[in-house]
């Protein structure tokens, strides 16, 4: 709420990952308020932990740029800085896109690959994937830029020297989209099995999860409220205990 006093509805509407998510939501003028308010509301939860280092993916240094902006702009109304300015931690692979092709994986586009999929479910997601729409016959050369499934092999697949090779094998023609698939499918079932497995034994004691996020809610909030008590003593506004 302190935050939205600070940020104007311009600034928000030019953040570029905003104009994105309305586009492709198709809210135009219909736009709610809280998806409006989402960068400000996410600035709240970086700074309130006083993160310096936030891991994202490329599509949310827009977010990382405004938040830094509210930092900057609430610590000048401060007697003292109290907020830290954060980077962002980008891996080799800052953006996946959807396993059917579009630009970006999410939830709500149904193009996403979770943690917790079955082994029946990474063999569709896989067997699914967009490749080289023009690579016809396995002879043929494979284009390799925008070809997903190369592209989740160049995130996941530890043999770094093998994917190059295949690489070098599609694009010179006699590599098939099959058998890509099936090496990127034996890299995807080891590498989310363990994670499945782990999930579904805490989804047995439901109890000691939810008391497992319990304590790390009331750690969060010692820390987060702490932040807050400070900047509203800077900026002399009353603080009830």
């Amino acid at each position: 709420m302190l935050y939205m006093n600070i940020v104007t509805v311009a600034r928000v509407e030019r953040n570029p990952t905003v104009k994105n998510e309305i586009a492709q939501k198709g809210f135009a003028r219909s736009l709610p308020v809280g998806f409006m308010a989402y960068p400000i509301s996410q600035a709240a939860d970086i700074t309130s932990f006083k993160a310096e280092c936030v891991p994202v993916g490329d599509d949310q240094l827009p977010m990382i740029e405004q938040t830094n902006e509210i930092v900057h702009k609430m610590n000048s109304l401060l007697p003292a800085p109290v907020l830290r300015h954060c980077k962002a931690m980008l891996s080799d692979t800052s953006r996946l896109p959807g396993i059917d092709g579009s630009a970006k994986m999410s939830k709500s586009l149904g193009n996403t690959l979770h943690l917790s999929a079955s082994e029946e479910t990474i063999h569709r997601a896989v067997s699914a994937m967009y490749t080289d729409p023009n690579h016809l016959k396995v002879s043929d050369p494979g284009q390799i830029e925008g070809n997903v499934v190369f592209t989740y092999l160049d995130a996941f697949h530890p043999d770094k020297e093998k994917v190059a090779a295949m690489k070098a094998h599609y694009h010179a023609g006699g590599l098939g989209d099959r058998v890509c698939k099936n090496e990127l499918e034996a890299c995807l079932q080891e590498l989310i099995a363990p994670m499945r497995e782990r999930r579904a034994m805490y989804m047995q004691d439901k109890g000691e999860l939810m008391a497992m996020l319990k304590r790390g809610t009331e750690r969060a909030q010692g820390v987060t409220q702490e932040t807050l008590r400070e900047v509203k003593v800077g900026l002399g506004v009353p603080v009830f205990s």
